[in-house]
């Protein structure tokens, strides 16, 4: 079912959407995604697969986020570092110069997995947790297909290359930093963003582009190899407002970067939030079949608004999508529908709808008296 909700004009003059910079032309793959409104602000070569190098490591940490939350990992777990990942890894790539038999952390990892893009780390990492890599890159690759991830595979845990078997999209990309920075907040905050850390006598540093000098910056993870090129998933926090972005296959750093901190500016300061409804608020109402109720309200795990230029009038629609009517038992926090924002000049989005409760099968008589109201209603 789809159901127009509503319609705004925010104020302004018109005008054509904001250019975007140039710096982001030198750069094949490039997205920018509003994390809010869920409007794609900039997309160049969006689905097409890439080599993320060590961008891979943000799938790695998330897996780990998700043992974490379920109580199946703890921070405090200790590793043992195996004497053939210390011979494979040590000083290959940037690490944390790990040695045989040493005793390391969940939490010591995960740090210089995100901060160091440590490539030890990612192997000790995976095989102390899942038994073997391959068993770790299944876990990968299971978390991808939950995320909607279509457009990437995962065979190693930390981005070296391996003939093209690893590949990612920017899209897919953004699904994931989505999900990282949504469902577990304080770990991403503990682990992302982070310029130096650490541990024990070895001081690594990252090498984000735009932590510390874009203000709201915190993170996510840069990545090269030859093959794949200087990449980037970014994202920034100003006034409520997440932005998420991906650059890759830039042929030096330096490109890479000065399109990282070129197009956050532009996404802050050139678009601005236009407020549909705060975190919790109510969107809509489903209706339901067989329930105990005869429809249940729908809610964001955000605040949602349209990201609308600040030079320019545009147009803000609002539609409801679901297959209705839902069937009861529905659980409280089952994402049940979606709702479409439409802005003029931009590509439409969707933001998921969770129940905002429970709703039982309801007994024979309910049943009877709600179809006919729903028939007659």
């Amino acid at each position: 079912m789809t159901f127009l909700l509503a319609l705004a004009v925010p104020a302004g003059a018109s005008a054509a959407n904001p250019p975007v910079p140039p710096e982001v032309s030198t750069v094949p793959v490039g997205m920018l995604v509003d994390l809010g409104s869920g409007e794609v602000l900039v997309s160049r070569r969006a689905d097409v697969s890439f080599l993320p190098a060590s961008v891979t490591k943000v799938m790695s940490a998330y897996v780990a986020f998700e043992e974490i939350g379920a109580g199946r990992l703890s921070l405090e777990r200790q590793f043992v570092v195996p004497p053939e990942i210390s011979r494979d890894w040590f000083a290959k790539g940037t690490t944390m110069y790990l040695k045989p038999n040493q005793v390391v952390t969940t939490d010591g990892l995960l740090h210089g997995l995100m901060t160091a893009s440590a490539n030890d780390a990612a192997m000790v990492l995976a095989q102390g947790y899942a038994g073997t890599v391959d068993t770790w890159a299944l876990m990968m690759n299971d978390a991808a297909r939950r995320l909607g991830m279509t457009h990437s595979h995962y065979n190693t845990p930390n981005g070296w290359m391996d003939d093209g078997q690893t590949f990612v999209s920017a899209r897919d990309l953004v699904r994931l930093a989505d999900a990282m920075t949504m469902r577990y907040p304080q770990l991403y905050k503990h682990f992302s963003g982070q310029k130096t850390y650490r541990y024990q006598d070895v001081a690594m540093r990252s090498h984000d582009p735009t932590v510390g000098v874009i203000p709201g910056a915190d993170g996510i993870k840069t990545g090269y190899t030859r093959e794949a090129g200087y990449n980037f998933l970014g994202s920034a926090v100003r006034d409520g407002r997440r932005l998420v972005m991906v650059l890759a296959g830039a042929r030096t750093h330096f490109d890479r970067d000065k399109a990282a901190k070129a197009l956050l500016e532009w996404g802050f300061r050139q678009w601005r939030a236009y407020p549909l409804f705060a975190q919790g608020a109510t969107v809509a109402h489903a209706r339901v079949q067989d329930g105990s109720a005869m429809s249940v309200p729908l809610v964001a795990n955000r605040a949602l608004y349209a990201t609308v230029p600040v030079a320019s009038r545009s147009h803000v629609r609002m539609k409801l999508h679901y297959h209705g009517p839902l069937v009861a038992p529905i659980a409280k926090g089952e994402r049940v529908a979606d709702l479409e924002v439409q802005v003029d000049g931009v590509e439409s989005s969707r933001i998921p709808l969770y129940a905002a409760q429970e709703v039982r099968v309801a007994g024979v008589l309910a049943r009877m008296r709600n179809g006919l109201m729903n028939l007659f209603g």
